[in-house]
């Protein structure tokens, strides 16, 4: 089973997919906001569709103590938005720390110096826990 990641920020949404068996998540794309929230919804359709996706799973940025805060609940907004708006199951998974495991990743493979959003690895790293866990190695 595909399955598409998503990092949604304020303004870039991280692209991952999965392989076909649903093993190994990889960062595919960054989307930037265009502003309309009906257009970015039809483009993540059409991603969905092109990736062969069998379901999108979206981080929930929870804090730290694991409550939902300010960004859970506009996260959660637009995940329902995803959900009514998707022809596919649409899951929240908890993302915290992917960011920064993204970055901690970039800085170990020397991209330090690289500019440009990380979003897409955040979604792969969101994506390889959610799929980990489903396969219970996580």
């Amino acid at each position: 089973m595909r399955a598409m990641g998503l990092d949604l920020g304020a303004r870039r949404i991280g692209v991952a997919t999965s392989d076909s068996r649903g093993i190994i998540a990889s960062p595919v794309d960054v989307i930037e906001r265009s502003g309309d929230p009906e257009l970015d919804l039809r483009r993540l359709a059409a991603m969905a569709e092109e990736l062969g996706a069998a379901v999108v799973v979206v981080g929930l940025p929870l804090s730290m103590s694991g409550r939902t805060g300010p960004a859970a609940w506009a996260a959660e907004e637009e995940i329902e938005a995803l959900r009514e708006g998707l022809p596919l199951p649409v899951v929240a998974f908890d993302e915290r720390l992917t960011t920064v495991e993204a970055s901690r990743r970039r800085r170990e493979r020397g991209g330090a110096r690289r500019r440009g959003p990380i979003d897409a690895e955040a979604a792969a790293i969101l994506l390889q826990a959610y799929l980990d866990r489903e396969a219970g190695r996580g």
